[in-house]
């Protein structure tokens, strides 16, 4: 009976925990009142009364008596974790305090805040920026023939170059004073997206001048007179800009630049004057072979003392032109037969004043941190809009293919294998561009958000190669031959330009997004770590007490809220007014939030240092970060759109692959945790009926590889995002043709095969003498037979592959050459 009693009274306090946001003594004096109730009501015995009652009155001690605690507790808990700290560089530091945290906080915390949730806004073109991707940015697109610009020009047309420089493409993010357009994030990620989807060479020549580099550099740090000087000519291409980080030995390193720049006094426009002799070798620098200002990262020696006490000053960034004696640009790599401008630049000896330094001289040593903190426009606006432009035009044009390309005599798009893949491709794009949106609000709303933009970063990215392979694979050969025709195969040459730059992938999943999301996350181990690394070791006590006391509560009500939830499956979570089909999704994200905030936790408090060194194990923590976040983004995206009916199906594979993901990766985690009994246990309270996640069902993938072979509202959406020539002339239109055409011959085509079933037609003949026998037998009339007969042709159009007679001749010399070395 006792334990029966303890067992319920404990159910009751965990359920005031839960439940509960009140402070300490405020939960105590509440637990002390359910006791002396059960007591009273005669549930409680007087031994369970006077069990729980000297716990509390004990935990109201310990919390009471602040000298005894600091002494005796406090002091020596700080004492390790002051020897356990992991020593963290100058750079990583910087790295972890820029930017700032976004409603992922929620997450990490277990404790997502549906109110603040429901408050944030997707983002809306102005009609001004709307103006401009209907207009200016369909002109640039009809104007690129991606073919061409990868295989003969390598390089976009002149008249491309103009148009872009003339229309302010390079000035995207310029604010209107400086002759810029002075778009908003949402515009510029617009803009990209719709280039992208024609062609990646133009996408990404626009893309680059609006990320980080040095229009953003300027606009955040440079002084009024750079800013003066630089941004209009920025703004209407006077200048091309290049931004120089990467060198041979410092790639995903940038910190370990070898590059130098040494102050010291020099001639500069036949003048004197003190300034910095600069020494570098970059490469995969994109636009530098036709660049004429260069930003330039390096690092500052000042061995003389001219300008302070520092001899090494750090990372500094600077812009100069790329005219300079000693400075070399415009040989070119070849980025996988990309044809966007990428090389090396190399300087030796080269001397500028130290104004040249973006922000000035008072800037020098600061550019690391300049840096991380402008990386949210690469990684969270243009790289998403690549990533994000692919599931689109993927979604729309093979939906289209598998609709018009046939194999045994019906319609790729009706086998269930492709329909897997399909589903794959339509689900991850309407989570595509829910991140894309999601990600634009977090920087409106918070300006650098680093987590966000790191998830968004590399899941995005990631998805996007996902989506094109299946792509690929439904296009077969049609994808393979290169050619005028092949509208796939460009892009999926490209897919790994995405994923290494910006901070390759593997470095930003294992170290990047967990490891910065636990220190900047965490409601309390940023205070606890400076705490820890006080020099003033009474100081630093306090602070860590507090500290401390704050971090203790936290994972005593996370722990009750986890073991609530757990053994209720998330259904007694509070998630506010949802609809029916969407709440459980709510709960759910909920109930893994704070599985993630104890699993964490776990690995925070055992681990220690060592978690920095397990990069298996904090990409795994990351992904679970990750897939909550996305999931979150796609029942906003879906509650905030205008949405039709058939969009339910994408918003529940979307989340449904985002839950499995989750709970695989967490039961990953506690299977390969370092101290397998803490694993298994937590992994019982976790999943104490077993892992509830299943990926989406087969009949949800049919559903939705069903709806990509029809006309929808979604697909209508797409098509609007991306630039889709529908001529007779365009290798996407030959396909969209084909797929509208076969939208109107299905009525027919299934009047033949009624036919065909009915043995109305011999075994064997071909369409052609179908249709002659189907007329002569009033199945059809004479309009659905000039009907199939165009269908026909498009058909076979959207279908035919590229060929080259200038290859033949290459291969008859080939072959000529060889035979003559044979004899």
């Amino acid at each position: 009976m006792f334990i029966l009693e303890c067992l319920v009274t404990i159910v009751l306090l965990i359920g005031l925990v839960s439940y509960t946001n009140f402070g300490f003594w405020s939960v105590t004096v509440g637990s002390l009142v359910i006791v002396t109730a059960l007591n009273l009501v005669g549930f409680l015995s007087f031994m369970g009364m006077a069990f729980f009652t000297t716990m509390l009155i004990m935990s109201m001690l310990v919390v009471g008596l602040t000298s005894f605690r600091k002494q005796l507790i406090t002091k020596n808990i700080f004492r390790i974790l002051r020897r356990s700290l992991p020593t963290i560089s100058t750079t990583e530091q910087e790295a972890l305090d820029s930017g700032s945290v976004w409603w992922e906080a929620n997450l990490f915390k277990g404790n997502p805040n549906w109110a603040e949730f429901d408050k944030i806004d997707l983002p809306k073109l102005s009609k001004e920026e709307q103006s401009f991707v209907d207009n200016e940015v369909d002109t640039l697109c009809s104007m690129l023939d991606d073919w061409k610009i990868t295989a003969e020009l390598y390089d976009l047309p002149k008249e491309s170059w103009d148009y872009i420089k003339k229309q302010g493409f390079m000035g995207l993010i310029i604010p209107r004073e400086y002759g810029g357009k002075g778009f908003s994030p949402i515009a510029n990620s617009a803009v990209v997206q719709k280039i992208a989807s024609r062609s990646l060479t133009a996408a990404v020549s626009v893309m680059v001048p609006n990320s980080l580099g040095p229009a953003e550099l300027l606009l955040h740090y440079g002084t009024q007179e750079q800013k003066d000087y630089y941004l209009p000519k920025l703004a209407d291409g006077r200048e091309v800009p290049c931004f120089a980080l990467t060198s041979p030995t410092a790639g995903s390193d940038a910190t370990s630049i070898s590059d130098t720049g040494v102050i010291c006094n020099g001639i500069y426009d036949n003048e004197e004057c003190l300034g910095m002799k600069l020494n570098w070798k970059k490469r995969y620098i994109t636009l530098a072979p036709i660049a004429t200002v260069l930003g330039l990262a390096f690092r500052l020696l000042d061995p003389e003392n001219l300008i302070g006490e520092e001899e090494d000053l750090g990372i500094t960034v600077c812009l100069l032109p790329t005219n300079l004696p000693g400075i070399e640009v415009g040989n070119r790599h070849l980025p996988l037969n990309m044809a966007f401008m990428n090389g090396p630049t190399i300087g030796k000896d080269v001397f500028i004043p130290l104004d040249f330094i973006i922000g000035g001289k008072e800037m020098a040593g600061k550019g690391w941190r300049m840096l991380v903190e402008c990386l949210s426009a690469g990684r969270g606006i243009s790289l998403p809009a690549l990533s994000a432009a692919g599931g689109k035009h993927s979604y729309v044009m093979t939906g289209a293919y598998a609709k018009v390309r046939t194999q045994f005599n019906m319609s790729i798009g009706q086998f269930e294998g492709i329909k897997e893949a399909l589903a794959r491709i339509g689900g991850m794009a309407y989570r595509l561009e829910a991140m894309r949106q999601f990600t634009i609000a977090a920087i409106d709303g918070c300006g650098k958000p680093s987590v966000v933009t790191a998830i968004a970063k590399y899941h995005m990215t990631e998805m996007g190669r996902s989506v094109l392979s299946d792509s690929m694979d439904i296009h077969a050969g049609k994808g393979i031959i290169l050619g005028p025709r092949n509208y796939l195969g460009r892009a999926y040459q490209g897919v790994p330009v995405s994923i290494t730059v910006e901070g390759a992938n593997i470095l930003t999943r294992s170290m990047i997004i967990f490891g910065q999301g636990a220190i900047r996350c965490h409601p309390y181990i940023q205070s606890e770590i400076n705490a820890a690394s006080c020099p003033d070791e009474k100081s630093g006590i306090d602070s860590f007490d507090e500290a401390l006391l704050g971090h203790i509560g936290y994972v005593v009500r996370n722990t009750c809220r986890l073991l609530l939830h757990s053994f209720t499956g998330g259904r007694l979570i509070l998630v506010g007014n949802r609809s029916f089909l969407t709440k459980n999704y709510y709960k759910q994200i909920e109930r893994m939030s704070i599985a993630l905030s104890m699993v964490s936790e776990l690995a925070l408090s055992t681990l220690g240092g060592k978690l920095k060194r397990l990069e298996i194990l904090s990409a795994k923590l990351g992904d679970i970060l990750s897939h909550l976040f996305m999931a979150a983004a796609t029942l906003k995206y879906f509650e905030q759109m205008d949405t039709c009916e058939d969009e339910e199906l994408f918003m529940q594979w979307a989340i449904e692959d985002d839950l499995y993901t989750v709970g695989q990766r967490i039961e990953t985690v506690l299977r390969n945790f370092p101290v397998p009994v803490i694993g298994g246990i937590l992994k019982f309270i976790i999943f104490p009926f077993g892992n509830p996640y299943e990926k989406p069902t087969d009949r949800l993938s049919v559903q939705l590889a069903d709806m990509m072979l029809k006309e929808t509202e979604l697909r209508k959406r797409w098509v609007s995002f991306c630039y889709l020539d529908t001529s007779s002339d365009d290798a996407c239109g030959k396909v969209e043709n084909a797929f509208r055409l076969s939208l109107l011959v299905d009525p027919i085509l299934d009047k033949l095969n009624q036919a065909r079933r009915a043995g109305k037609f011999p075994k064997g003949i071909s369409l052609g003498r179908q249709l002659e026998l189907a007329k002569s037998l009033n199945i059809i009339d004479e309009k659905e037979t000039a009907l199939l007969k165009q269908y026909e042709e498009a058909q076979l159009d959207a279908i035919s592959v590229d060929e080259f007679e200038n290859l033949r001749e290459l291969t008859n010399s080939i072959v000529q050459t060889k035979h003559e070395s044979f004899v």
